[in-house]
């Protein structure tokens, strides 16, 4: 997990949702999903879609193994139609997916290219500059 992933981003902004990876059991004790518990009211036991001032991404099962990309693609789908469903809604999204779950950014930045505008990637998701 990049060093950003951990660093508090919680706003007063209640237009600014957190989006996180999570498990399919909501247990919000690592990662970003901890950070969600923690400053953006997720709630304990959700493990998917809208939940307190962020919105769970299954990047894992109920007995925390890592879930296939198919799986993570479908739960991304849904949260992007989420996204583009609440133009008034800003989502920060960070790299789920690509800490404790063990994938690398290459594989899951591409699920996120139709992404609204609503929606800020993380850096390691948004296409690098021609040089």
């Amino acid at each position: 997990m990049s060093k950003n992933a951990m660093q508090p981003r919680h706003s007063s902004d209640p237009s600014l949702i957190f989006v996180f990876g999570s498990n399919l059991a909501g247990y919000h004790g690592a990662g970003s999903a901890r950070e969600a518990f923690k400053f953006w009211d997720a709630q304990w036991g959700c493990g998917e879609g809208p939940t307190g001032r962020a919105y769970a991404i299954p990047t894992k099962d109920w007995n925390m193994r890592t879930l296939p990309i198919s799986d993570i693609t479908k739960s991304v789908d849904k949260f992007l139609l989420y996204a583009g469903a609440h133009p008034e809604l800003r989502f920060r999204i960070v790299a789920i997916g690509c800490g404790l779950a063990g994938y690398a950014p290459i594989q899951i930045a591409p699920l996120f290219h139709l992404a609204p505008l609503n929606c800020e990637l993380p850096a390691e998701f948004r296409p690098r500059e021609k040089r």
